[in-house]
């Protein structure tokens, strides 16, 4: 099995000075080497999963490290302490928008902890609840969702979103985009509600990233013929 100083080093081996450059307008913080998504795929495959070298990996606070931590990890092994501790170690947004909320979600916990999450004054913490509620809800059958309550989530929003903070209000308005595209029983209400939102203003750091129009998005799913049809997996 391989050792964190031998992973570490193949993933300083694996660093690219422009993708760095490109990451870091991005969000991502340092410390980091600038591994491209496709090479720490191809660790992820050697390494397969192993949930003590996981944690390793994270604490380094190296975020491409922490990216790595966060395909190699066994979700079901993930404790609440150890999910609570990488959500407030998270401070780059590829680890507090995805990563966090991939591992939680597939965990036993990502529901639970995806509502303390969002009710946190952290903005990142914040952010990482409303994305990890986003992919339990693209994972689960609609029958195991508790549809009244995902209402009043979507009524919050509604009423939340323009006072919220930068990230935050990108991530609720993922939400809003994963209700009406993989819940079936939400789709309507998901786009009268993103039509009463109307835009969300998100700053985007100077990047060609923009905000999906939540309408628009869930009608392209709708003419599709794929409202309600689940995920097998969040990660990738």
């Amino acid at each position: 099995m391989p050792t964190l100083e031998e992973t570490m080093a193949e993933l300083q081996a694996m660093g690219e000075e422009n993708v760095k450059k490109i990451w870091l307008k991005h969000g991502i913080k340092e410390p980091f080497f600038g591994v491209k998504i496709e090479n720490l795929k191809k660790l992820q495959k050697k390494i397969k999963t192993n949930y003590p070298l996981a944690k390793e990996l994270y604490a380094t606070g190296n975020a491409d490290a922490m990216y790595l931590a966060g395909l190699v990890t066994d979700d079901n092994q993930m404790t609440k302490e150890d999910l609570n501790q990488w959500v407030r170690q998270a401070e780059s947004s590829n680890i507090y928008e995805y990563t966090v909320p991939w591992v939680a979600s597939q965990g036993k916990y990502g529901y639970e902890l995806a509502l303390e999450w969002i009710d946190n004054p952290e903005p990142l913490i914040a952010t990482a609840g409303w994305a990890t509620l986003s992919c339990h809800v693209a994972l689960t059958p609609d029958e195991q969702l508790d549809i009244p309550f995902l209402k009043e989530m979507l009524g919050r929003i509604v009423q939340t979103i323009h006072s919220a903070g930068n990230r935050v209000r990108h991530k609720m308005n993922g939400f809003v985009i994963a209700l009406g595209s993989y819940v079936a029983p939400m789709t309507e209400d998901a786009i009268a509600a993103a039509k009463t939102i109307g835009f969300v203003k998100v700053n985007m750091n100077g990047t060609a990233c923009k905000v999906p129009d939540a309408v628009e998005y869930i009608m392209k799913v709708k003419n599709k013929g794929a409202i309600g049809k689940k995920k097998k997996e969040v990660k990738c």
